[in-house]
């Protein structure tokens, strides 16, 4: 029971973590964008595991930074199971990133959340994160 790496084995739990979060069919594409985050030093993914089953994931990206003297990292996915919440995985999660990241030599933390996921910003509050009201993005075609 605890944390530990990702593993492609993973990938049925993980989608349907992702299922829960609002994102429907990453089964088709999954396994391709884990193996490519699970083969680069500039990421991590882990996972939480309760009584053998993965109860939650995290995946974090570290980022060096040009302009300023620290990198920082940023959570580009985050999730614990409907049935696993408010029994502190989603904080030893995010802990245990903050550390990754203090390890790496980042100076901070960021993620990014939707407006509509109201109960994920007050988790971030708690764990001392701060508002920071713009952001912009462009879709382009792949």
């Amino acid at each position: 029971m605890g944390i530990r790496k990702a593993t492609l084995a993973d990938q049925p739990a993980i989608s349907n973590l992702l299922d829960q979060l609002g994102y429907p069919g990453t089964e088709i594409f999954l396994l391709q964008n884990m193996t490519v985050m699970l083969n680069q030093p500039s990421s991590a993914v882990l996972v939480y595991e309760l009584d053998e089953t993965v109860a939650g994931f995290i995946a974090i990206d570290f980022i060096p930074q040009l302009a300023t003297k620290g990198d920082f990292a940023r959570i580009s996915c985050f999730a614990v199971d409907a049935a696993a919440r408010s029994k502190g995985i989603g904080n030893i999660l995010e802990e245990y990133c903050t550390q990754l990241a203090n390890d790496r030599n980042c100076d901070r933390m960021e993620v990014h959340c939707h407006s509509r996921r109201v109960d994920a910003h007050r988790f971030y509050e708690r764990q001392g994160y701060e508002e920071s009201p713009k952001y912009f993005r462009k879709m382009i075609a792949g």
